[in-house]
């Protein structure tokens, strides 16, 4: 598959240009006037039927709308035939408390130990610590040999060194090679991984990693006035 064709195809630059633009700025004055920019205090967030605790620090995916979007794209339905699924970039923890519900064990990791503390106490809430493992991870540092029959990835957009423990969620430097280099060590015959891709930052330059040995589909997307959120599976070929 040309995946530098599928980027194009799939996501393309946010529709409406400079109009575009403005509009997103306006809309994160606003978020920030109602406070839901505010990252240095703890926020208890409500969407699609769950609380979600954010501590400082960690990503909030209500405010900045990937994380929600990608914990919905996570039905009984998606999930299918999956009994093992890794969160990779946790953040709060909401993608790990979609799968959950559905699937048997849930490996949540994130690089931010804040986040990581997030997803536990989420977790506790929800009353499925017996089904999420939470831990502090540089990709698949610790998690060893282990393998999965889905790995769930909303990346750094990026590329760039990250300032702070809340910045790695945005930036990263070698964060897309050393994923595709690992990836397979880490899924089951016929897993596959599900990756958040944005118009804010490189994707094709992501997608670009996976070779012919690679299947590379479209699998969900969601359009925003100055940004398109895009969802691909990518599994190895037989």
């Amino acid at each position: 598959m040309n995946t530098q064709h599928a980027i194009q195809t799939s996501l393309p630059l946010p529709r409406y240009g400079r109009a575009g633009r403005i509009i997103g700025k306006l809309q994160f004055r606003v978020r920030k006037l109602l406070g839901h920019c505010a990252y240095d205090t703890p926020a208890l967030e409500h969407f699609d039927g769950r609380d979600i605790l954010v501590l400082p620090t960690v990503f909030n995916p209500r405010a900045l709308r990937s994380g929600r979007f990608f914990a919905a794209q996570l039905t009984a339905a998606s999930l299918a035939n999956a009994s093992s699924v890794l969160d990779m970039g946790t953040g709060s923890g909401v993608c790990a408390l979609a799968c959950a519900e559905h699937v048997q064990r849930v490996l949540a990791i994130d690089i931010n130990p804040a986040a990581v503390r997030c997803a536990r106490i989420n977790a506790l809430i929800h009353s499925l610590e017996h089904r999420i493992e939470a831990r502090e991870s540089d990709l698949f540092d610790a998690v060893g040999a282990e393998r999965f029959d889905r790995i769930l990835f909303n990346p750094p957009f990026i590329r760039a060194n990250p300032r702070d423990a809340r910045d790695h969620a945005w930036r990263g430097t070698d964060v897309i090679e050393r994923f595709a280099s690992a990836l397979a060590r880490h899924l089951n015959p016929g897993g596959y991984a599900l990756v958040l891709l944005s118009t804010f930052g490189d994707a094709p330059s992501f997608l670009s990693r996976f070779d012919a040995a690679w299947s590379v589909e479209h699998w969900a997307r969601r359009d925003f006035v100055n940004e398109t959120l895009a969802i691909f599976k990518i599994q190895p070929r037989p």
